[in-house]
């Protein structure tokens, strides 16, 4: 067994991985999965949190002196979130075209650019409009970063454990969320950088002006950033296995599984992601005596945390059945945010608003989980449907076809559920601006939760369904 283990890495290139084998798994594929997931973490907790730094630094512009509209602000939180999507169709493709090791250290480091080019930014007032817009579109580079995480992970362990495995690399990775909101308002307060991190602007705060450093929410992630990217290459792993053209894993276009969960996964994580993005922005609008920076972070903590618990949940119970009951609750959770908004005379009621968005962000983090244990499932199941389980060749074979168009279809829904972060922040602004209230944006959320119910119980949950997962 030692020449076997021996003859399984040429330099990071591991030529032999088989996680199904459980003696293999025991005696060396768990430390190396383990090790490649907790590199993974890191690497993914920076892309969101570049991804998101616009939704705290969109909030700050008008205080800076910046003279831009309502409309054109939730254009900039929603921005990242439309070109992180579109780079999440082609970054989908890549693990198996170049490598999870090289492309985790290549995707990282082109972090840097945004950071650095919004820490320069705004620091003037007169910065163009269509330069923010343009550095609020390279933040997507964070954005398309989850779709190769997520699928080079799902590589990496065997089918009991890719659930968990998932949840924890989303869930701790999607922490970069609440951390940039929450980071943000603090770091700015103190020139951190010296000489290095250029002047203090002044502001009137609570009648009195103060000095901050906006470009830190920026520029503290930069040393963060260069570590990491050096972490991934020199510490993780590439799976010759996991190799497959584009036209092997674009199979998934011909497969309805993964049209479906598509539409299932923009219900949760792109809920998420749109939350996340637009909370801010609709605390300022409808509660204006409300500090949103004070609040906003909670929500998405709260939705990356839980989500390994519901990848596990989805282990334990079942993908579909916990998907089918968390897409139920969103549903309630969403009806009850539209109860508290401010309407006509009524000025709303913050605590109640803020306590059913805190659901509707637990919701999304376990629907990421279960959503994303289902997807694997589906396409090893299907992959093995009708193969003798005693011809080893045909089984490894099976195997192979369904990791890795369950690993494409894991990074392609992973992009289109990200267009929810350009779509949620959008249709706040745009509802706000046609009927004077974000009421028909939510109620529009509402209907597709319940298109998402009846999906799931047919397709998957229901007895005798087709899929079950």
């Amino acid at each position: 067994m030692s020449a076997t283990t021996t003859s399984g890495r040429q330099g990071r290139l591991l030529t032999l991985w088989t996680p199904e084998d459980k003696t293999f798994w025991e005696r060396e594929g768990e430390a190396v999965a383990k090790l490649n997931l907790w590199i993974s973490v890191p690497a993914l907790f920076l892309a969101f949190a570049i991804w998101q730094v616009w939704s705290v630094v969109a909030v700050s512009l008008p205080g800076l002196g910046f003279k831009y509209s309502t409309n054109q602000l939730f254009w900039l939180a929603a921005a990242p979130a439309l070109s992180g999507a579109t780079l999440r169709i082609f970054y989908s493709f890549m693990v198996p075209l170049v490598g999870g090791r090289r492309w985790t250290a290549i995707s990282t480091a082109s972090l840097l650019i945004p950071a650095i080019g919004i820490g320069f930014a705004v620091q003037d007032n007169t910065t163009a409009y269509p330069t923010m817009l343009i550095l609020a579109l390279l933040c997507g580079l964070g954005g398309g970063n989850f779709s190769s995480s997520m699928a080079n992970i799902s590589f990496f362990f065997p089918k009991e454990r890719k659930g968990s495995a998932l949840g924890v690399n989303a869930g701790l990775g999607n922490l970069g969320v609440s951390v940039v909101q929450f980071l943000s308002p603090l770091v700015v307060t103190a020139g951190i950088f010296g000489v290095f991190g250029g002047d203090a602007q002044t502001i009137v705060k609570n009648g009195q002006t103060v000095q901050v450093w906006t470009q830190n929410a920026a520029f503290i992630w930069v040393p963060w950033i260069a570590i990491t990217a050096l972490a991934a290459w020199f510490g993780m792993n590439d799976i010759a296995d996991a190799k497959a053209s584009f036209a092997a894993q674009a199979a998934i276009f011909k497969r309805k599984h993964n049209w479906l969960m598509c539409v299932l996964y923009l219900g949760t994580f792109g809920s998420f992601i749109g939350y996340a993005a637009g909370f801010p922005l609709l605390i300022k609008s409808q509660f204006p005596g409300i500090n949103p920076l004070a609040y906003a972070w909670l929500g998405p903590l709260v939705g990356a945390v839980i989500r390994p618990f519901g990848g596990w949940l989805a282990d334990k119970l079942g993908g579909a059945r916990v998907t089918l009951w968390n897409f139920i609750v969103m549903a309630v959770a969403v009806m009850g945010v539209t109860v508290f908004l401010p309407s006509g005379g009524n000025e709303g009621q913050f605590s109640g608003f803020f306590v059913c968005f805190l659901v509707l962000f637990m919701t999304t983090g376990i629907g990421n989980g279960s959503t994303f244990r289902m997807i694997p499932v589906i396409f090893l199941t299907e992959a093995m449907r009708g193969v003798d389980k005693h011809n080893a060749a045909a089984v490894a074979s099976a195997n192979k076809e369904g990791n890795t168009l369950g690993a494409a279809t894991l990074g392609f829904t992973a992009a289109m559920a990200a267009y929810g972060g350009f779509f949620i922040p959008k249709s706040y602004g745009s509802s706000i601006a046609l009927t004077g209230s974000p009421h028909a944006a939510l109620w529009t959320f509402f209907a597709f939760y319940i298109l998402c119910i009846v999906i799931t119980w047919w397709h998957y949950a229901r007895k005798n369904a087709a899929m079950p997962c």
